[in-house]
């Protein structure tokens, strides 16, 4: 544990995860909470399976399919190991402080450093204090060659679909690696009075949750009737809200076969 900590310590975590010995470090989203996300998605046994990880992020997902026994893991990221989380942080709270929208975090000075991956840390210092042996891959899955990724018998992409301005070719991508089922876990909206509509609410600029990298809030029938046209056949998980009046966001989960 002495050797993790300087890296621990000035790290941001956005998984709170176990790295052995009764530690937890502590992040954004709590044990409880985590616990509660991988309960909801009814995970088949994983024993002698492959796991794909889409956006990875500090790898909890990753490490607990390894730890449910998968014989193969690899966790994909690239946005979120290539930012200054800490400084992405701050910058976040400045705009708002001023009443203004954060731009691309892309674009901003300093946050974004590709070479030095910061915002993998977290991952590679639980990694390292679990002895872990999921594979990691630095890529954008939406240019990335999908022929060398391969195919898996479990893909999650879990808070991703969202945060792409092309989520059509994202699924389209994502049927292309799914060799057995996958799941998707996204910010989705109910309508009131339209309980079947297939559509997709679309957020310019940072106008949900003051976050420029949120794009799409689909509809679970806009999201299901997608998933459809690329081929998979998806059932829903979740219970979707049925508003009296307005606009309801939540979190939708898919599993598509």
């Amino acid at each position: 544990m002495t050797v993790y900590r300087g890296i621990m310590s000035d790290t941001f975590w956005w998984h709170s995860i176990d790295i052995g010995n009764g530690v937890i470090k502590p992040g954004q989203k709590s044990v409880k909470v985590l616990e509660h996300e991988l309960a909801s998605l009814g995970l088949p046994d994983l024993n002698n399976k492959t796991v794909l990880d889409i956006g990875a992020w500090d790898g909890y997902f990753s490490f607990a399919a390894e730890r449910l026994g998968a014989k193969r893991v690899v966790a994909l990221d690239h946005y979120v190991w290539m930012m200054d989380l800490p400084r992405q942080q701050a910058y976040y709270r400045s705009c708002l402080e001023r009443g203004e929208q954060p731009g691309d975090f892309e674009t901003v000075p300093g946050l974004w450093q590709p070479d030095a991956l910061p915002g993998k840390r977290a991952f590679d210092a639980a990694h390292a204090a679990l002895g872990s042996s999921v594979e990691a891959i630095v890529a954008d899955f939406m240019t990335t060659d999908l022929h060398s990724l391969g195919q898996f018998d479990v893909v999650l992409l879990l808070g991703v679909l969202y945060h792409l301005r092309d989520p059509w070719s994202c699924l389209r991508r994502l049927r292309q690696v799914t060799g057995g089922t996958a799941w998707i876990e996204t910010h989705a909206v109910a309508i009131a009075g339209h309980p079947q509509l297939r559509a997709w609410e679309f957020y310019p600029g940072a106008e949900l949750a003051g976050d420029s990298s949120n794009w799409w809030g689909p509809t679970v029938d806009g999201l299901l009737s997608v998933c459809r046209d690329v081929g998979f056949s998806p059932e829903t998980l979740t219970d979707v809200p049925k508003p009296a009046v307005g606009v309801e966001n939540y979190r939708l989960v898919v599993r598509c076969d």
